[in-house]
């Protein structure tokens, strides 16, 4: 396998970003996270890709999180934990892309590496995954996003036993909590992600990137304001819609439809 700390597959508008330290369990080492920011850039900017799909090298780890040998070894690599920039942060890596960023979870997503697969837009999980947040444990406040992220996904008091005991969340709890949306077996989870992924591709890119920015803008608010935010929104795009496009899409969503039953 290569060398390089994140490679990158683009096929059929669907680029595959693979975390590729297998040997430390794809632990978020500084050219990681460097590599990481250019490739999540390149995806962003190329019009060929509809979506995305991140995931890690092997079964053992989507991403351990912070490298903690690198952390013990050079001065001042703590900062990353706090660090705004995409080439230092990797959840801002994922968050500056307008595409939706799939998160297969091959393996243990484990604090920093739990942030960053709360950073996707949708989870799906292999029966390997597992979920542990540990700053506690570490003596580490979360910087990326998790103290605040998980408790909205799953609710307040699971978010506080996870944190305050660093115990793992098994793939088919997950699930049953409402943080990953669907659980497969390994060999299952890359070809369920495709599937999904080119559903997605499917929409208009603009719009797709549009619809993202409402949602989570909005959900980042309060829910007055997200209402506020879409009707702005919606009053202003949709009065452009021409009825012969409705039309015309009601009839492939139809079709669509019966094609699914």
């Amino acid at each position: 396998m290569s060398e390089e700390p994140v490679l990158l597959e683009v096929a059929d508008g669907i680029a595959t970003v693979t975390l590729n330290r297998p040997q430390a369990m794809n632990a978020l080492s500084k050219a990681l996270r460097a590599r990481l920011a250019q490739v999540m850039r390149q995806v962003n900017e190329d019009d060929a890709v509809r979506a995305v799909i991140l995931t890690g090298a092997g079964e053992r780890a989507f991403t351990a999180g912070l490298d903690l040998k690198e952390l013990g070894s050079q001065q001042g690599a703590l900062g990353a934990a706090n660090a705004k920039g995409a080439e230092e942060n990797p959840v801002k890596a994922i968050e500056q892309c307008r595409k939706p960023v799939l998160g297969a979870i091959n393996g243990v997503a484990i604090t920093g590496g739990f942030e960053v697969a709360l950073a996707c837009d949708v989870l799906i999980a292999s029966t390997n995954a597992r979920f542990a947040d540990t700053h506690a444990r570490v003596g580490i406040y979360p910087g990326w996003g998790l103290s605040q992220k998980l408790s909205r996904m799953i609710g307040i008091s699971r978010a506080k036993e996870l944190s305050f005991t660093g115990n793992f969340l098994d793939a088919r709890t997950a699930q049953a909590w409402g943080l990953v949306n669907h659980v497969v077996e390994p060999e299952e989870l890359l070809p369920l992600a495709r599937r999904i992924a080119a559903d997605m591709a499917t929409i208009d890119p603009a719009f797709l990137a549009n619809y993202k920015r409402l949602i989570d803008d909005g959900y980042a608010a309060t829910f007055a304001d997200g209402l506020a935010l879409e009707a702005k929104l919606s009053s202003a795009a949709n009065a452009q819609v021409r009825p012969e496009d409705v039309e015309a899409r009601r009839a492939a969503v139809q079709q669509r439809g019966r094609g699914q039953g």
